[in-house]
């Protein structure tokens, strides 16, 4: 094992310029090349970054955040927290498919059969409900590539599925005219997977090792009844990556939280781990072409520690650039030839925003951002969750669009993560509310897609409060309560129409908003019509207090009203 010796409290004091020549460990390119050409992995190259157009235009994207935790159906991080005694997932997985000593996730990976996934049917549907761009999960903290992986062998062609799910998704984006993106998250697999050399503390098993211990050399021995282990030839130390000391308090179960950012005593990843994580992304990005590549990670995968992040979001944007200004068959709505794609980091200093996009999980600034940035969220659980459809716990179409609109009032995307079951298929509870919403979205995109932020982003009680953002982000539920007097804003990419959409239906039926009153500075000049989207030209009275618009006596939908106001800006 390859011990680093120079703390990281000292690492972090030193300057973003000397990252650029003192990584602690770089990556080795001695089997993928990063690409060449406008960008340099430093932050003074990556700052001259502008985001495509198409980007901006966008709006709205949905991720299938999908894989092989969700075959036991109890929710996200269960390959990590089914080995956790006493907490829920531990107990499903003892229950149902046996004790984390015999059956650990490497055993579960053969179940996930992806047997009646669809790719091209989901993604037409996707679009159908508003997307503009569609995401997928090329692997998760679990470690598994889900595409025929040169540099894992844990992979979703040889194992499980025995396919190759990003290029059925990839195609699928392509053909329905929709940017593709791929989220990697594998890069914290090397902490992620701690839990897995624990042992029970309690009960008849007390004292026996999980199988995060278990080695290559293992799988050669016959189980108890003679017969042969069905991962005979497979390394299970490539999926855990354990084979390393523990970091610090690796006991506590939260303190993976504060260790995300490689900091507080989380035990650094050698070389060779940082280099296969650098390898097997650009694989991906070679192969697919995505438009997008998303990190659940802090700034970038291994920063500061190492540039491997750095050099992958180099190699994206020459990449996408070459591939984009020469080759007509990629369906990317870009038209300029410099068209770098995007990649998106998270828990960034403002000096960052400009070389990538900044993502917010779960969450909302509360005011305009100067660069775009994206939201990513979900309906339910990051993987599938049946507790959340028992319980119907899954958000509304109309909590959607509040976040939507919210967000994309202050210059942002949202990312909705609609969960699959194994099998490859959304449940019906999730097909019916991204029903309702798309036929909302179909309507009033007008006011969304290829907007862009107004002189304020809105205006209410939500608008007016000091929301804050908790680390990456974490705030939805504020925005989701908003009710009629929370008003939000967009406008034409000219300037020239303005858009309001109140975040519900008032029950008077005369939606207020304050900002547009008679004199206002922000709208000085007159209004001349206002229609509401989907049913048409409305009247309005403007006061010195307010413009009070006079909606229909029913509503239209369940969801939300968007106006659209004409006059002289």
């Amino acid at each position: 094992m390859k011990k680093v010796c120079l703390s990281i409290g000292a690492l972090l004091m030193m300057t973003s310029s000397a990252w650029a020549q003192n990584y602690t460990i770089p990556v080795l390119e001695n089997d993928e090349k990063m690409a060449t050409g406008q960008f340099t992995p430093d932050w003074e190259s990556l700052r001259t970054y502008e985001v495509p157009e198409w980007f901006r235009d966008a709006k709205f994207g949905i991720w299938a955040h999908w894989g092989p935790q969700c075959v036991e159906g109890s929710g996200d991080w269960m390959a990590r927290e089914l080995y956790m005694e006493g907490n829920h997932k531990y107990d499903y997985h003892r229950e149902h498919y046996g004790h984390p000593s015999e059956v650990g996730f490497k055993d579960i990976l053969p179940l996930f059969k992806a047997e009646n996934w669809n790719p091209e049917e989901l993604v037409q549907f996707y679009k159908e409900c508003g997307a503009q761009y569609f995401f997928a999960l090329g692997n998760h903290h679990d470690n598994f590539d889900l595409w025929d992986s040169k540099y894992q062998e844990w992979n979703s062609k040889d194992i499980g599925p025995h396919k190759d799910i990003l290029d059925g998704w990839s195609k699928a984006a392509h053909k329905a005219g929709l940017p593709f993106g791929i989220s990697f998250h594998a890069d914290h697999a090397w902490i992620w997977y701690e839990p897995s050399r624990r042992f029970d503390l309690k009960g008849n098993k007390r004292g026996v090792k999980y199988d995060g211990w278990l080695t290559k050399e293992d799988g050669y021995k016959p189980n108890p009844d003679g017969t042969e282990k069905w991962w005979k030839g497979l390394d299970p130390q490539k999926l855990y990556q354990q084979d390393h000391d523990f970091s610090r308090n690796t006991w506590d179960n939260g303190s993976i939280h504060s260790q995300w950012g490689w900091d507080n005593g989380a035990n650094l990843p050698t070389q060779e781990f940082v280099t296969n994580f650098y390898n097997r992304t650009l694989d991906a990005i070679n192969r697919y072409q995505p438009d997008l590549i998303y990190f659940d990670v802090t700034v970038l995968p291994f920063y500061p520690v190492s540039d491997c992040g750095m050099r992958i979001t180099t190699h994206m944007y020459n990449h996408h650039n070459d591939v984009t200004s020469k080759k007509s068959d990629i369906k990317t709505p870009a038209t300029a030839k410099q068209n770098p794609g995007v990649v998106f980091g998270k828990i960034l200093e403002e000096n960052q925003k400009s070389a990538l996009v900044w993502d917010v999980e779960r969450g909302a600034p509360n005011k305009i951002m100067d660069y775009p940035w994206q939201c990513c969220n979900c309906i339910g659980g990051w993987h599938y969750d049946t507790g959340i459809y028992r319980n119907n716990s899954y958000k509304s179409a109309a909590t959607v669009a509040k976040l939507l609109v919210d967000i994309v009032s202050k210059n942002g995307n949202m990312l909705l993560s609609v969960p699959l079951r194994a099998d490859g298929t959304p449940d019906e509870k999730e097909l019916a509310i991204m029903k309702e919403f798309g036929a909302w979205m179909n309507i009033n995109k007008e006011g969304i897609v290829a907007t862009r932020p107004w002189k304020i982003f809105g205006e209410g009680p939500i608008a007016d409060a000091d929301v804050k953002i908790n680390a990456q982000g974490f705030n939805d539920g504020n925005y989701t309560k908003a009710g009629s007097g929370e008003i939000r804003f967009t406008q034409s990419k000219d300037g020239r129409i303005l858009y309001a959409a109140g975040l519900a239906w008032p029950k008077d039926h005369k939606m207020t908003v304050k900002s547009l009153k008679e004199g206002s500075p922000l709208y000085p000049g007159k209004i001349k019509s206002v229609k509401l989207l989907g049913y048409g030209k409305v009247k309005f009275t403007r006061t010195n207090e307010a413009l009070v618009i006079n909606l229909p006596e029913e509503n239209l939908n369940r969801i939300m009203p968007v106006v659209k106001i004409e006059g002289g800006l």
